[in-house]
């Protein structure tokens, strides 16, 4: 029994190896040929952290976490689940559908769910994440919590790459703890830019996007790499 149990666990070891060792920046790069999608973009299969240094850039944090998980839909994967604490909704609102229509996003892939508290959140997020129809979760905390600490991540990191759908959790302020995230990207919002024919008009949404952390492949562009404006449009 003793002598199973050690082959049992040097399975799951070496299966957690593989896992973390795949070059999925060259994964990334075969998906983005096939489809065009913005060199950005990350193939589904591991966690994100996205911050904004202050609530009030919610709306850039949000948004461009769903701008990912956009990309990641399919006919197989259609849904996108968006979690958020009960609480910490109250403040800070929720995806207005008319909104994310007028974006590209289908809000019928949208899903929301409100949790009671961080413990049912970090759960259904686990149990979301492994249905077979789902592309993305993106959970909006307002908060730091104790709870999600670098075990916590771990389990998502890992359940995320098990199921092959991605998981983006968006966070406030300047406190950054450790965190098995593959990528972690600071996002604020910009001056959007001129319209052609009336310079006064706002133009498209704008983000600053900087790369902060990355555990990808070599390849990859390091912390501080990746600085740049991005526009959000409908394609």
């Amino acid at each position: 029994m003793l002598g199973m149990k050690h082959q049992q666990m040097e399975i799951l070891r070496a299966r957690i190896a593989q896992i973390e060792k795949r070059p999925l920046l060259a994964e990334g790069a075969a998906l983005r040929q096939q489809s065009g999608a913005h060199p950005l973009s990350a193939p589904g299969g591991m966690l994100h952290e996205i911050f904004a240094d202050e609530r009030r850039h919610a709306g850039a944090a949000l948004g461009f976490a769903l701008a990912q998980a956009r990309g990641l839909l399919t006919a197989e994967r259609p849904a996108i689940l968006c979690m958020q604490l009960l609480r910490e909704a109250q403040d800070m609102g929720l995806p207005y559908g008319a909104g994310l229509q007028s974006f590209g996003v289908d809000p019928r892939s949208v899903v929301l769910v409100r949790a009671e508290n961080i413990v049912e959140l970090l759960w259904a997020v686990e149990e979301a994440v492994a249905c077979r129809a789902v592309a993305a979760v993106v959970a909006d905390l307002g908060n730091h919590h104790k709870a999600l600490d670098f075990t916590a991540s771990r389990r998502l990191n890992l359940r995320a790459a098990s199921a092959g759908a991605s998981i983006f959790l968006t966070r406030y302020g300047l406190q950054r703890e450790a965190s098995a995230a593959r990528l972690r990207w600071r996002v604020s919002p910009a001056l959007s830019a001129m319209m052609t024919h009336d310079p006064r008009a706002p133009g498209r949404p704008r983000w600053r996007v900087e790369l902060e952390k990355t555990r990808l492949d070599p390849a990859a562009p390091g912390p501080g790499m990746a600085d740049l404006l991005l526009d959000w449009t409908e394609n």
